[in-house]
């Protein structure tokens, strides 16, 4: 099994900024790619930017210029440093991903993870 845990979410005032974790475990052969989504109250779920095992990049319109995606030093760990916060960036923040992991019985397996999520919240 296959865990994903964020950190680094919190307050912060408009302009701010702030780095968030997504660590995965478990029985990891490789990630595929990791994806962090965000979901504001009343509002559908949204991408907010990509990275693949290649360190290949794609970011939400709206985190282009602003946000960050990469490898951190730490292995099977995304960071997203976010910069130029703004209160429209406030929701939960939830990291995804699509991970080759290896079962008690020694098999090869592909599945989807997800967090559970961890809040972003930025004042005017």
């Amino acid at each position: 099994q296959v865990q994903l845990v964020e950190s680094g979410g919190g307050l912060v005032q408009s302009g701010g900024s702030l780095r968030l974790s997504c660590a995965a475990s478990g029985r990891i052969l490789r990630i595929n790619s990791l994806d962090w989504y965000r979901q504001a109250p009343g509002k559908q779920r949204e991408s907010v930017a990509r990275i693949t095992s290649s360190s290949s990049r794609t970011y939400a319109d709206s985190a282009k210029g602003r946000f960050t995606i990469g490898w951190d030093n730490a292995k099977n760990t995304v960071f997203l440093q976010m910069n130029s916060l703004k209160p429209e960036d406030t929701a939960v923040y939830l990291c995804s991903a699509d991970v080759w992991s290896q079962t008690e019985n020694s098999e090869d397996v592909m599945g989807r993870y997800w967090g559970q999520g961890i809040q972003v919240t930025v004042s005017s």
